[in-house]
């Protein structure tokens, strides 16, 4: 079968790139439930067109790095578990993943030490506090909450094997590169801007010491979870990397095994709790999909068997989160129904029975 050719469109006001590619069904296993190339195009350019004026949300301005981003860019990308991909607007950017590491990190742990033990070690309780709060260190029973608040993510980076901290960042660094299938590398910019002003870091681990709950030298996991932070993604690479969780673990593109099958769940049900911090109930009672944020501008939603939707925009609401990602999101998995939590996003939704009006009510 012929693989689809790249297309192009061009936006009143703003050329960008589109491109929607498909791999041969033969070679990519085709999915039952990834959406169709039409619906799927269709609905990504018509939020970006709805969003890409938007100026609500301002940049994060406590990493100095950050602040400096032009706010003014904006990328979506989608790859599903059949490696359909498609890309609009400010694709070729590479911005720091930020927490969205997190999810990755707390996979790799995982596959070193299974998930009873991580899960032990760290937690996955929501903490109702801010995602650096010291007072939910202290106050809650496991001392860490979760994996996706800084404290449960700097000790779950504790928890990576090696023999020093060169040995175990190299190994954080290909996992991640694993799941985007491509090779990524830290924006050292980003990473000196973090280094320099990560005292609040710091102290979580110099009191996670205090309970036990930490499990490497403090010093070098805060400074290895600042690299991973600083990693580069483009939106492409990281809706790939979304589309492996996606994809039961296995990288569309690749089609290399990433991450355990039986992890997946572990991981989705964190991003459902935490993922987008204060804001994170709201998003499962409104959009229903597992996601993490990052303060970079990035949002990843998963869709679990058919495929990850990447948004990249710096302005950020009061809760950290991309105001323009939170937003496109939202539309697209509404118009694609895709929700975690309906059936209609599995193909069970009311259908009308055929006719209306009065031929309805006769076929009733």
């Amino acid at each position: 079968m012929a693989a689809y050719t790249m297309q192009r469109k061009t936006f009143v006001g703003l050329t960008v790139a589109a491109c929607f590619i498909a791999i041969p069904i033969a070679a990519q296993h085709s999915s039952p439930v990834a959406p169709r190339a039409a619906e799927l195009k269709a609905a990504v350019n018509a939020a970006y067109s709805l969003f890409k004026s938007d100026t609500s949300g301002k940049n994060a301005d406590y990493i100095p790095y950050l602040a400096q981003v032009n706010s003014k860019l904006f990328g979506i990308a989608v790859v599903t578990t059949d490696n359909q991909i498609y890309t609009v607007g400010d694709i070729d950017y590479s911005f720091s993943i930020q927490s969205i590491s997190k999810i990755f990190t707390l996979a790799l742990a995982m596959e070193e030490l299974g998930p009873s033990k991580v899960f032990d070690r760290i937690g996955s309780e929501p903490t109702g506090r801010p995602f650096n709060s010291v007072d939910a260190v202290v106050d809650m029973p496991t001392h860490t909450g979760n994996p996706l608040v800084n404290a449960g993510a700097i000790a779950t980076t504790s928890l990576i094997a090696g023999a020093n901290a060169d040995e175990k960042w190299r190994k954080i660094l290909e996992y991640y590169s694993k799941a985007s299938g491509e090779k990524l590398k830290v924006i050292d910019e980003v990473y000196r801007s973090e280094a320099a002003t990560n005292a609040g870091n710091k102290a979580l681990a110099a009191l996670l010491v205090k309970y036990d709950r930490i499990y490497s030298d403090p010093l070098q996991a805060v400074d290895i979870y600042t690299k991973q932070c600083s990693v580069g993604v483009n939106v492409k690479q990281l809706a790939e990397m979304g589309a492996t969780l996606a994809n039961n673990g296995i990288n569309p593109a690749t089609r290399e095994r990433v991450v355990k099958a039986e992890n997946i769940p572990h991981i989705l049900s964190s991003m459902t709790m935490a993922g987008l911090y204060d804001s994170s109930g709201g998003w499962a009672w409104q959009v229903g999909l597992p996601a993490k944020s990052g303060v970079g501008g990035g949002i990843l939603a998963v869709v679990p068997g058919k495929g990850a939707i990447a948004v990249f925009a710096p302005p950020l609401d009061g809760q950290g989160n991309s105001v323009k990602a939170q937003k496109v999101i939202t539309y697209v998995s509404q118009k694609l129904r895709y929700n975690l939590f309906s059936p209609d996003s599995v193909g069970l939704g009311v259908r009308r029975p055929k006719g209306s009006g009065e031929q309805a009510k006769r076929n009733q």
